[in-house]
């Protein structure tokens, strides 16, 4: 249980950081980097579940990057 833990927080700071540099953040927080990659992990799960994607560590990275860069895009689409 906890080593899941570890492992969801460290893709989740991966994703993060990996969509903060494709979508040119301007913030470099780990905490920050962190909690988007957990969202977009979840909305990437989700959606990725939906069209039938995702098997495996690489594809569970891929999918939380693409949903973290969905999610700072629909973030900066809300707040312009």
């Amino acid at each position: 249980m906890i080593i899941r833990l570890i492992v969801a927080l460290a893709i989740g700071g991966l994703s993060g950081f990996a969509a903060n540099k494709i979508m040119k953040g301007n913030t470099g927080s780990i905490l920050w980097n962190v909690v988007l990659g957990l969202v977009g992990g979840i909305v990437g799960g989700f959606l990725g579940g939906k069209i039938g994607i995702g098997n495996g560590w690489l594809g569970s990275i891929l999918l939380a990057i693409a949903g973290s860069c969905l999610v700072v895009w629909v973030g900066r689409k809300l707040i312009k």
